[in-house]
């Protein structure tokens, strides 16, 4: 038998001697049975905890993770092709226009003609998108700290090699 089965046994056990613990096991991993051991379950509820935090402290700039995502790639690169920040997001087309959309309409990020493919436009954001941008980016970094704290020293690099890792598969 593996360690972490007779660890998730051992607090399996705990649980069950103190039902009125219920609304505190929340991804207990001893409740989750066989989910415990599954990768994507796992990786999916740290997305929640780490998307929770992060849109608690952009929630008074009114930015979703996916807008922070959008603003800070264009910042890196101003000039990229909608085509090329969707694709380097993973977002579908579609809801990249609309984010785009929403950026523009808050005047975070304007489009451009892209002067060797007018079909195409290219991003940049406004000052005031370069604003906000770096405001979230100060929230975000702290968030990032305090993960930074619960992996510990040298969590954070063999955490993002190893999901880096899988990513590529």
């Amino acid at each position: 038998m593996r360690p972490h089965a007779d660890h998730t046994a051992a607090r399996a056990a705990s649980v069950r001697e103190t039902p009125e613990k219920k609304e505190n096991c929340a991804g207990d991993p001893a409740l989750l049975g066989p989910l415990a051991d599954n990768i994507g379950y796992a990786l999916r509820r740290a997305q929640l905890a780490v998307f929770d935090e992060v849109i608690g402290g952009c929630a008074e700039l009114d930015l979703r993770p996916a807008q922070f995502s959008v603003l800070a790639v264009i910042g890196h690169r101003p000039g990229l092709r909608q085509s090329e920040v969707a694709a380097a997001l993973g977002i579908q087309r579609a809801n990249f226009v609309a984010l785009i959309d929403g950026l523009e309409r808050r005047r975070l990020a304007r489009r451009t003609p892209d002067p060797n493919d007018r079909r195409c436009h290219a991003l940049h954001l406004t000052a005031e998108g370069e604003h906000v941008l770096a405001q979230a980016h100060a929230r975000v970094t702290a968030v990032e700290a305090r993960l930074d704290a619960k992996l510990g020293a040298g969590g954070r690099a063999q955490l993002l090699a190893m999901l880096w890792r899988l990513a590529r598969v």
